[in-house]
């Protein structure tokens, strides 16, 4: 009577193999998701970019760098023009869980507003998200 098994030789190269796959596909789908997040942060500082005209249209000005955006979707007690929600729900953070940076007056859009995600780094720098 024979047996046929795997050699441990067999396995491990098998294991080797597998490694090498994983070691080539994951980076890939790691980049999507950064990619994905990064189009959702552009989105979603577009959405809120308009949200602002309109309050600016309603309003005469933009929220204050105080009132921040959350001005877009709760009135502020000094606004009688105010005819929210701007917004249908409240922006918390961006992809990466840190919140967006409102400026007013912007130092890029000097009649405007700046509003940009300091990105995947979580640091103002080079990898931020803008509207500018």
């Amino acid at each position: 009577m024979t047996r046929s098994a795997f050699t441990l030789i067999e396995l491990l190269l098998v294991l080797v193999i597998l490694s090498i796959l994983a070691a080539v596909v994951v980076p890939k789908f790691t980049n999507r998701t950064e990619q994905a997040r990064e189009a959702a942060a552009k989105t979603e500082i577009s959405s809120i970019d308009n949200a602002l005209d309109q309050f600016e249209i309603d309003n005469g000005r933009y929220p204050t760098s105080d009132e921040g955006i959350a001005a877009l979707t709760t009135a502020p007690p000094t606004l009688s023009t105010w005819k929210g929600p701007y917004l249908k729900k409240a922006v918390t953070a961006d992809p990466w869980g840190n919140p967006y940076v409102y400026k007013f007056p912007g130092q890029h859009h000097t009649n405007g507003c700046d509003i940009y995600s300091l990105g995947p780094d979580g640091r103002e720098g080079n990898d931020d998200i803008t509207n500018w």
